[in-house]
């Protein structure tokens, strides 16, 4: 059994067959032993950074029910809360603390392109963030302290309270309910109405996936298509016919003229599988514009400077938890990264596909890989443009 077996004794496989999008499942001690690797008072000092994104949902200590709050925060802030009656919020909590990055890994028995983010959660004594339902698969990995999880499956309830600041359901009726203790989990597929209440001050952490929109998926594709298109193609009907009888309608697009301009757009949409998943690849690589505080800013080291710093600085470096690669394997692989691609050879595939498949990187293989000239570039070009880092080493995970 793997080290990063988090579904008890259910395999992946198994998981995904029977569970994954389909229905909850709770899984009792999925990290034996784990604990919370931040404390409150370390959750809360996060949320007083710039550029964190973090929340407080004041449920009866705001200015009205439910009240949300976005951060940055203060010290003053939390020290004005009541004892009870908010929950705080942080996302993005591994692409803040690379480390933590050695938690979401052990989720990626699902694809990379799937996973979102981790969010950790702390609430008091009775603190909730309301009867609702999540858009998105979501794991819920109890760190600290115990949580009562009641759910509604399947659903019967999706009308939401109106004039809140979020979106909480009108109606909850739970069909089933648990106790969480540190190292439990619970999955719930997108659209299960959950509530969640702290029996003593607890954190949580909820590893998300995100599903891209269809019409976005569509508009990210299609915009490529359209980009690498000739610009100066335009229609032409050399073998334009006038209409059949002395009736017919000049302001009538005809059947002539309909067939030709669909046989034009389906020839720009129907490319070659490879150029069609290289923009699928860009597109679901693409980098969200809020991310761009989660960037290393990398002093920029040419492909010798950066191996002679790893042979002998003794760190080791590791993927940006913020950047989006794809690997798309064929006859013409590319590396998609944050939105763009990368054609590879020979020497640059097998340095691709180390980087796609670990998080963390051993220092002996990196060099072996990019002793190849080609293959030193890419990785000196990764780490000048942020997406790989030196790994922090700050937290036990």
């Amino acid at each position: 059994m793997s080290i990063f077996q988090v579904l008890g004794s259910i395999s992946s496989e198994e998981f995904l067959r029977d569970y994954w999008q389909k229905k909850p499942l709770l899984i009792r001690q999925a990290i034996a032993g784990f604990a919370s690797p931040l404390s409150p008072e370390e959750l809360a000092g996060l949320a007083c950074e710039e550029d964190v994104p973090a929340r407080l949902i004041l449920e009866s200590a705001g200015e009205r029910p439910w009240m949300l709050r976005q951060g940055p925060f203060t010290e003053e802030d939390f020290t004005s809360l009541p004892e009870e009656g908010y929950s705080l919020l942080v996302t993005d909590c591994e692409k803040l603390i690379p480390d933590l990055m050695a938690l979401v890994e052990r989720f990626r028995f699902v694809p990379d392109w799937r996973i979102d983010d981790l969010m950790i959660s702390y609430a008091p004594t009775g603190g909730s963030v309301g009867a609702h339902i999540d858009e998105y698969d979501v794991f819920l990995l109890q760190g600290l302290g115990t949580r009562r999880w009641l759910i509604e499956y399947p659903p019967k309830n999706t009308h939401f309270v109106p004039d809140l600041d979020i979106r909480l359901l009108e109606q909850f009726e739970p069909t089933d309910e648990w106790v969480l203790e540190p190292g439990d989990m619970l999955y719930l597929p997108p659209g299960v109405p959950h509530h969640g209440i702290a029996l003593e001050p607890c954190m949580t952490y909820s590893i998300g996936f995100r599903a891209p929109l269809l019409h976005e998926l569509a508009a990210g594709v299609t915009d490529r298509l359209i980009t690498h298109m000739n610009q100066t193609a335009r229609y032409a009907d050399c073998n334009l016919e006038a209409g059949a009888n002395p009736g017919t309608n000049p302001g009538a697009l005809t059947l002539a003229a309909r067939t030709q301009l669909r046989g034009l757009l389906h020839n720009l949409l129907n490319q070659d599988d490879a150029v069609f998943d290289q923009f699928l690849a860009e597109t679901l690589t693409e980098r969200p514009m809020d991310h761009a505080a989660f960037y290393p800013e990398n002093e920029p080291l040419d492909a010798a400077a950066l191996k002679e710093e790893l042979t002998h600085s003794g760190d080791t470096l590791m993927r940006t938890p913020a950047a989006r690669l794809l690997l798309v394997e064929g006859a013409c692989p590319v590396l998609a990264v944050d939105g763009l691609s990368i054609a590879l050879n020979e020497e640059t595939r097998p340095l691709a596909e180390l980087i796609t498949r670990q998080v963390f990187f051993d220092t002996a293989q990196l060099l072996a890989l990019i002793a190849a000239p080609a293959a030193a570039e890419l990785l000196a070009k990764l780490y000048a443009d942020g997406v790989v880092q030196w790994r922090p080493h700050l937290l036990e995970v």
